[in-house]
């Protein structure tokens, strides 16, 4: 529970340095992959955030 409470708060620190309250807003890219496999169906994705030398992923 707590790898999902950690997950949660780095995401909510994304999309709060990405709606700009503390300067300029970045924009955030976001990947989102549905695939189909021989085990089943499948979702990957994730959320990213670059500004300068600086990137943050998280991925899903």
């Amino acid at each position: 529970m707590t790898l999902i409470r950690a997950a949660l708060i780095l995401a909510f620190s994304a999309v709060l340095s990405g709606c700009g309250a503390d300067g300029e807003p970045v924009q955030p890219s976001l990947n989102a992959h549905v695939g189909l496999s021989s085990g089943g169906a499948y979702v990957s994705g994730g959320i990213g955030l670059h500004q300068g030398p600086v990137s943050l992923y998280m991925g899903f």
